[in-house]
């Protein structure tokens, strides 16, 4: 099936000294069509892929207005070589988001740009398509 995947690049989180990595990968999983017969990105999800490397972290969790800012939601599961990785299915368009790593919200640096939240606090944003 036709799809594309797309890699952010390595970067450090200074508060914590952790190498973050947020690797993207999209790919359609189910052709649906929209009311006219043509195909629609807009309504179809697809499976993102985060990862962040924090071996000395407790607990890391996605969150964003994806999840309501819910840190429990989409709690991040840590692999054998200390890195923490979540798949989320997202719909098409922008969406923004942090890392929580031990309770304290974090930027992605290698995200698609930086914007503000509804409590006008600097998140990472991402744009799925």
């Amino acid at each position: 099936m036709p799809g594309f995947v797309f890699f952010h690049g390595l970067c450090s989180a200074k508060p914590y000294g952790f190498t973050l990595l947020s690797g993207i990968f999209s790919r359609m999983e189910n052709n649906q069509q929209n009311g006219n017969g043509r195909y629609s990105a807009k309504k179809m999800a697809k499976p993102v892929n985060f990862l962040c490397i924090a071996p000395e972290a407790h607990e890391v969790s996605v969150i964003g207005d994806f999840n309501e800012w819910n840190g429990e939601t989409d709690a991040m599961k840590r692999q054998f070589d200390g890195s923490w990785s979540t798949q989320i299915d997202l719909p098409h368009g922008h969406h923004r988001y942090q890392f929580l790593i031990d309770g304290k919200p974090t930027l992605d640096p290698s995200a698609n740009g930086v914007v503000r939240n509804e409590k006008n606090e600097r998140v990472s944003l991402i744009a799925v398509s």
